[in-house]
């Protein structure tokens, strides 16, 4: 039976929250959502990026970040295609087009995002980010015991992070949905799509260049 340390424990949930709840790209992302299809249908988004957390977790715990953050290369063409269809995703919502935008009242034949295409957008952001490889590869392995059986602690340990991460996800996304409602009292979809957009390009921008 896993036994934590629950003294380690104790500094690990605060740190990991504070990691998580601070603005990024993925709670970028999520606010942005938030906005435009709102917190339901942006569930789907954090799926994908909740499973690209645990992938980079569990790799920075085995040392595979550590050779990659040597390497940055093998981050390169991942990271640019990746920041460049972000862009062209807000660039689409500034417009008013494609499927991540606020259908207006006029166009009712948009089709919206699919819910595998939000959940590979949003596993894509996550694993393509070298800050969160960073600090995974930074801050991870000081909490793991070397007297606890590695495998069952690194499990409990990721699922946490996956817990708080969701939190903060949940919480700019209603942040978004509560955005939405005063930009639609202020300038209606248009206004909203290009807020949206904005931090849509904003986060294709970081991933890209950041």
């Amino acid at each position: 039976m896993l036994t934590l340390n629950w003294s380690l424990l104790s500094a690990f949930i605060p740190t990991f929250f504070v990691v998580s709840i601070t603005p990024g790209m993925c709670m970028t992302l999520a606010l942005s959502m938030g906005i435009t299809i709102g917190v339901r249908r942006a569930l789907w988004m954090m799926v994908g990026e909740l499973l690209g957390v645990a992938v980079v977790a569990t790799s920075a715990a085995v040392g595979v970040a550590a050779f990659m953050l040597q390497y940055p290369t093998a981050f390169a063409v991942f990271k640019y295609a990746g920041g460049a269809y972000l862009a062209w995703l807000g660039i689409q919502m500034w417009r008013s087009r494609g499927r991540m935008a606020m259908p207006e009242e006029e166009d009712t034949s948009s089709r919206q995002a699919s819910r595998l295409q939000l959940a590979i957008q949003g596993f894509v952001t996550a694993i393509a980010n070298p800050k969160g490889w960073a600090f995974f590869v930074a801050l991870l392995p000081p909490f793991l015991d070397s007297d606890i059986p590695m495998a069952p602690q690194l499990t409990a340990l990721i699922l946490i992070i996956l817990l708080l991460e969701f939190i903060c996800l949940q919480i700019y996304a209603h942040g978004g949905k509560g955005l939405r409602r005063a930009l639609n009292r202020g300038g209606g979809v248009r206004t909203v799509n290009r807020v949206a957009g904005s931090l849509m390009l904003l986060v294709g921008a970081w991933l890209a260049f950041g």
